[in-house]
C-alpha cells in the first residue's frame, strides 16, 4: 500500500470518528452503550445480592430447623430470655440483634454449656437484617458516619463472621478493622464469601481473639514479650534512637524445640532484649498453658512496616545472610517499594569463620542502625549474641527465611492460608525434604512438651 493510500485511509477514519462523536446517530449510540453498561451493572449487582440473600435464607432456615428444639428448651426454662441489642444494619437502618440473655437458672446453664447464646441471631438473618458474611455489626455511636470508609461498610449487610473476625482469632489482626471492611466491600462476591466461611472453621477452633494478656509469659523456659505488632515496632523505633546495642529474637515452635535441648540457645533467648512470639504453634502453646499470646509478631510481616517507618529518615539498614544473590534481591524489593529507605550494605551468609572480622568491620563502617541476620536457627541468634557489640549497630534481629521471601526465591503462603494458621503446611509442600521433620514431628513434639510443662512444671525446672 502506498503512502498516499495510507494517508487517505487515515483521514477517512478520522472523519468517521468525528461523525460517530458529534452526529445525532453517534450520540444516540453512545448514550445507548452508556445506558446498557449502567443497566448491566445494576443487574449484576442485584443478581449477586439476590443470590447471597437466597443462600443466607436457605442456610439460616435449615440451621433453625436443626437447632430449634435446643433453642425452645433453653427459652422455656427459667432464667433465659431474648436480649435485644441495637445495631446498625445496611444503609444505617437500626435493627435489634437477638441473643439469649443469660442470668441464672437451668436454661442459662444449658446456653452457656452449649455455647448457643448467639443462636437467635439466625432470626435476624431470616428477616434480612444480617448476613452470614459481612462487616461485624456495630452499635449506634460506635463509628462516626462522617468518615467515608464507615459509610462504605454500611453499604452491605453486617455479618456473623468477617475477615477481621478471622484474623483476630489467628492473631494476625494488624492494621484496623475499618480498612479490612473497606477491602471486603470493594471485592466481596459469592465465592469470596464461601472462602471466608471455610476459613471460619479453623478460626472457631483457635478460640476468641485476645485483647488483654500478661505483658510477659514463659514457655519452655523462654521469656516471651507479649506485644502486638505495633507495640513491637514502636519499641524497635525507640531503641534505634538510643545508643544500644539490643538483640531481638523471633521464637517459633522449631526455635523452642532447639532451645529445649541446647542450653546455649536457651540462654540467648533468656538474655535477649526482646523475644517475640512467631507462628500458630506459639498461640496454641499459649492456649494450652492458659497464657494467651496477643498477636503473631513475625519478622516477615514486620519487615514492610519497618521499611515504611525507615522511609525518609536517617536510619540505615544492613542485610546479612541467605544464599548468594538473595540479599541483592531483597535490596531490589526495598528500592521498588520503599525507595527512600537507606540500605548501607549487604552480604550473603556463605562465609568462612576467617571472613567474619572483615564482615563485622564492614557492618561497623557502614553506620547501620538495624542489622537483619538470616543465617537460620540457631546460628543467626548465636552469631548476633557473640558479635553484637562489635558490629556497632543499635538493634540486631535474626529473621530466618525473610530474605528468601522478599527476594522472590521462595513464594510466601497466600493470605488465606496464613489466616487459618496453615503457612507451615505451605512451606512443607515447597520444601518437603528439608522441612518434613521440623513440621510433621517438631510441631507435635513442641505441643507435647508444652503439655508436660503445664502438668509437671517442677519436673521441667529440675531437669
Amino acid at each position: 500500500m502506498t503512502d498516499d493510500s495510507q494517508e487517505k485511509d487515515s483521514k477517512e477514519q478520522e472523519v468517521e470518528a468525528l461523525y460517530q462523536r458529534y452526529s445525532r446517530t453517534g450520540g444516540w449510540r453512545r448514550r445507548t452503550r452508556r445506558y446498557f453498561r449502567a443497566i448491566s451493572w445494576i443487574l449484576i449487582t442485584n443478581i449477586f445480592s439476590w443470590g447471597k440473600r437466597f443462600f443466607d435464607l436457605i442456610i439460616s432456615i435449615i440451621l433453625l430447623l436443626v437447632f430449634s428444639p435446643i433453642m425452645v428448651v433453653a427459652y422455656l426454662l427459667s432464667g433465659c430470655s431474648f436480649r435485644r441489642t441495637q445495631r446498625f444494619g445496611q444503609w444505617c437502618v437500626i435493627y435489634d440483634e437477638l441473643s439469649f440473655f443469660t442470668n441464672k437458672g437451668m436454661g442459662c446453664r444449658i446456653v452457656k454449656r452449649l455455647h448457643i447464646a448467639r443462636f437467635p441471631v439466625l432470626l435476624n438473618i431470616v428477616k434480612g437484617d444480617m448476613s452470614f458474611v459481612g462487616p461485624l455489626p456495630a452499635s449506634p455511636g460506635d463509628l462516626s458516619l462522617r468518615e467515608r470508609a464507615v459509610r462504605k461498610r454500611y453499604s452491605v449487610r453486617p455479618g456473623l463472621i468477617s475477615p477481621w473476625w478471622i484474623r483476630r482469632r489467628a492473631n494476625i489482626d494488624y492494621g484496623t478493622e475499618l480498612d479490612l471492611d473497606s477491602q471486603y466491600v470493594e471485592n466481596h462476591g459469592i465465592l469470596g464469601d464461601l472462602g471466608i466461611c471455610l476459613r471460619a472453621i479453623p478460626a472457631i477452633l483457635y478460640g476468641d481473639g485476645v485483647s488483654t494478656a500478661p505483658d510477659e509469659i514463659t514457655m519452655l523456659g523462654i521469656p516471651i514479650n507479649n506485644l502486638t505488632m505495633s507495640e513491637a515496632i514502636n519499641t524497635i523505633l525507640e531503641w534505634l534512637s538510643d545508643e544500644g546495642p539490643r538483640q531481638i529474637c523471633f521464637v517459633n515452635a522449631d526455635c523452642a524445640n532447639i532451645a529445649y535441648r541446647n542450653i546455649d540457645y536457651l540462654e540467648v533467648f533468656q538474655g535477649a532484649d526482646l523475644c517475640l512470639a512467631d507462628g500458630i504453634g506459639l498461640k496454641l502453646g499459649g492456649k494450652l498453658l492458659s497464657k494467651d499470646i496477643v498477636q503473631n509478631v513475625n519478622g516477615t510481616d514486620m519487615f514492610p512496616m519497618l521499611c515504611e517507618s525507615f522511609a525518609g529518615t536517617d536510619r540505615k539498614l544492613f542485610l546479612l545472610g541467605a544464599r548468594p544473590g538473595v540479599p541483592e534481591g531483597v535490596t531490589e524489593w526495598i528500592k521498588d517499594h520503599y525507595p527512600e529507605v537507606q540500605i548501607c550494605g549487604w552480604r550473603d551468609g556463605y562465609f568462612r569463620p576467617e571472613d567474619e572480622p572483615a564482615i563485622i568491620q564492614a557492618i561497623n563502617d557502614s553506620g547501620a542502625h538495624l542489622l537483619l541476620v538470616a543465617l537460620g536457627s540457631p546460628r543467626q541468634d548465636l552469631w548476633i549474641r557473640e558479635h553484637l557489640k562489635e558490629t556497632g549497630v543499635r538493634v540486631a534481629m535474626g529473621v530466618g527465611g525473610l530474605f528468601d521471601f522478599y527476594s522472590g526465591r521462595i513464594p510466601r503462603a497466600p493470605l488465606w492460608m496464613r489466616e487459618i494458621g496453615m503457612e507451615w503446611l505451605y512451606r512443607l509442600i515447597q520444601e518437603p525434604g528439608r522441612l518434613w521433620k521440623r513440621y510433621l514431628i517438631g510441631n507435635g513434639l513442641f505441643l507435647s512438651r508444652v503439655l508436660w510443662e503445664r502438668f509437671f512444671p517442677k519436673n521441667r525446672e529440675e531437669g
